[in-house]
């Protein structure tokens, strides 16, 4: 099942229904309460879903994304891919040469989620090295604390597509530490809706693409991932419990702007759309605004 957020006369939750939207607000409030409720929550989605009439085409309406307003930071991962940690050798002055044994976890704030058609800022007095990273992000269903990865697929509730805007400049100069360049507000678009676990039975074998105004930059699959989802899961839960609704983004493959030669940065217009197999688009263009005033 597809789950969306949108907006009609206030925040709503609905599935997704032949192109339609099925209004499901009348029993869940937001996506996390859907969520939290577990199995049951969403049995009773399907069953509302599967007996009630579409109120509007999935066009006709503005879709947020899944989770307007995480309950914490998004999680994410770096260098998950192999191709792509090598394309950054070199590049990234010092910082993480070697594979690295264990994933590398940093994580994005709350208020850099936007939706899957909302624009991206730009603004240059914080950076001119805008750059883009095609990622499957996973939604965790059910709370949990060390998680062992033989079990950790069972704690999914279903997954979305999202773009790590990353200001490169910016993620360079913070003492590699990457919260200030990972950190922009609007620099995490996330949609189109939330597919449920069910519905992607082999989470290890997506193609992922990163297109900007229709070119293809990034082109890969999530088989090619260093460490696979449910090692994630379990590595990011080791002594640190999961919630219901977490967000964790799974890392990029390569084709990534400031890795080109020469270096490609988006610029005010750049429409950018990213992908994964199964899953959903979401597409968004670079528009200049300030968010340093």
């Amino acid at each position: 099942m597809k789950l969306v957020t949108y907006l009609d006369a206030g925040e709503r939750v609905g599935a997704v229904v032949d192109g339609r939207v099925v209004d499901l607000s009348g029993r869940f409030g937001s996506m996390l309460e859907l969520i939290e409720g577990g199995e049951e929550a969403l049995r009773e989605a399907r069953a509302l879903a599967g007996s009630s009439d579409p109120t509007a085409g999935l066009h006709e309406v503005r879709l947020l994304a899944p989770i307007p307003q995480p309950r914490r930071n998004v999680f994410c991962m770096g260098w998950n891919y192999l191709t792509h940690f090598e394309e950054g050798r070199g590049r990234r002055e010092g910082q993480g040469e070697e594979l690295p044994e264990y994933p590398t976890f940093f994580d994005k704030p709350t208020t850099t989620v936007i939706g899957p058609r909302d624009n991206i800022p730009f603004d240059p007095n914080f950076s001119e090295k805008l750059d883009y990273e095609a990622e499957l992000a996973v939604v965790i269903g059910r709370s949990g604390r060390s998680i062992p990865a033989d079990e950790a697929m069972e704690y999914v509730f279903g997954y979305t597509v999202a773009n790590d805007i990353t200001a490169r400049d910016v993620q360079r100069r913070h003492g590699g530490q990457w919260l200030k360049g990972k950190g922009m507000d609007g620099s995490c678009p996330m949609g189109p809706w939330l597919v449920t676990a069910d519905e992607i039975p082999d989470v290890q074998n997506l193609p992922i693409q990163c297109r900007v105004n229709g070119v293809r930059k990034q082109d890969s699959n999530t088989r090619f991932m260093i460490f696979p989802v449910a090692r994630l899961i379990q590595e990011l839960s080791l002594a640190m419990t999961l919630l219901p609704g977490d967000i964790l983004l799974t890392g990029t493959p390569e084709g990534v702007g400031y890795a080109r030669t020469p270096p490609e940065f988006l610029r005010p217009g750049d429409e950018v759309t990213a992908s994964v197999g199964g899953v959903g688009e979401i597409s968004n263009r670079v528009v200049e605004s300030s968010l340093t005033r």
